[in-house]
């Protein structure tokens, strides 16, 4: 039986869930998730007893105990240093699984894709695109060379698909990763009285632009902040900003996300760069209205999904307020997903797509 081999690190949601989509909509093929991470850094364990691990070199043991951003530099360090142990582990893993299909989520793994010379889909991560490439050069070598390599390259935006293209000449396709629309739509709530910041605890995310605005418009209500990760000092400083009302909640599983989310009138999204925010769309999904920064991918949603989207302007200092106020306007008219919302997000539809117009056709 011919496998298909999500390569990627196995405390990143995205790949995991990709791999768990993947999983649920093959029948004909064996699913394997291929990894050189597990937790580490303080990341929970997030593998369960039906997922497929195989393992390339684990690398958690040698990293920080917590996210920093000298954690950050360390572990890129090191990845470069043992990438002739994890290039001889993938080629065993290859002769052992010939004419296997790999996925690799995101950049890194698409690099030791082409380093192996192994056939292989990639899919890179918005700021491997959007930002590092003009940060280094050696970075953006790398990248062209691993973009050029892959058989396909599918992203989640039309901002994405564009700058591989300016970046490499490869013409990527774009796919939406999709949500689990099924299960979020169990979670109903119509008294929705927070406000929640829903992205990383990260210079990127501008989390500090929430406090300034709150500031300066001397507002009262408390907001809850969740985030899949953190870096340690950026999060400190945060910290401080915190009032009584707030709720540092960190990390929060599935299920207690979505409960605060139902229960949010108003979350917040206003990343330096973004491709396409699966956060973002299963905030709208449970009800929420959603402050974000102008961006390519409003453009391409529909129509019942760019109504609960506020887009703001960070230069007016008074932008949360206005967000607050427009927010508790729309809430009161229930969220009701269209027929082409459903089909362009749910999670099932989308990897049945790529399943049937991508992977098959290397079977």
């Amino acid at each position: 039986m011919k496998k298909i081999v999500i390569l990627g690190g196995a405390r990143d949601y995205h790949a995991m869930t990709w791999y768990r989509s993947v999983q649920k909509n093959t029948t004909n093929c064996e699913v394997i998730f291929l990894s050189d991470l597990i937790a580490g850094e303080g990341f929970s364990n997030i593998i369960l007893p039906t997922d497929k691990i195989e393992k390339l070199f684990i690398i958690d043991k040698f990293l920080f105990r917590k996210q920093s951003k000298l954690g950050d530099i360390w572990r890129n360090i090191f990845k470069l240093l043992i990438l002739p142990i994890q290039i001889y582990k993938l080629k065993q893993f290859n002769k052992k699984n010939p004419n296997s299909i790999f996925h690799a989520h995101p950049m890194y793994y698409m690099i030791l894709c082409w380093l192996c010379q192994i056939n292989f889909i990639g899919s890179p991560q918005g700021d491997e695109i959007l930002i590092r490439p003009k940060k280094s050069i050696l970075y953006r070598i790398f990248a062209i060379k691993a973009l050029r390599a892959a058989q396909c390259v599918i992203v989640d935006s039309q901002n994405m698909k564009n700058e591989i293209k300016n970046l490499s000449g490869v013409d990527a396709l774009v796919h939406q990763y999709g949500i689990d629309t099924t299960e979020l739509q169990k979670y109903k709530n119509t008294d929705k009285k927070k406000i929640t910041s829903i992205r990383g605890m990260l210079p990127l995310y501008r989390i500090d632009q929430i406090f300034s605005s709150r500031e300066y418009c001397q507002i009262n209500e408390g907001i809850n902040f969740i985030y899949p990760y953190h870096e340690d000092n950026y999060l400190k400083n945060m910290q401080k900003c915190m009032g009584s009302k707030d709720i540092d909640h960190g990390r929060l599983n599935k299920k207690d996300m979505y409960n605060l989310l139902s229960n949010s009138f108003l979350a917040i999204s206003i990343p330096i760069s973004d491709s396409s925010p699966r956060s973002v769309y299963e905030a709208i999904f449970l009800g929420c209205c959603v402050a974000i920064t102008s961006n390519l991918f409003i453009e391409s949603l529909p129509k019942c999904m760019r109504s609960r989207i506020i887009i703001v302007d960070l230069n007016d200092k008074k932008w949360l307020q206005d967000a607050i106020q427009k927010a508790k306007k729309l809430v009161k008219n229930d969220y009701i997903p269209s027929a082409e919302a459903i089909n362009m997000f749910d999670q099932d539809i989308s990897i049945k797509r790529v399943i049937d117009t991508i992977y098959m056709k290397e079977i």
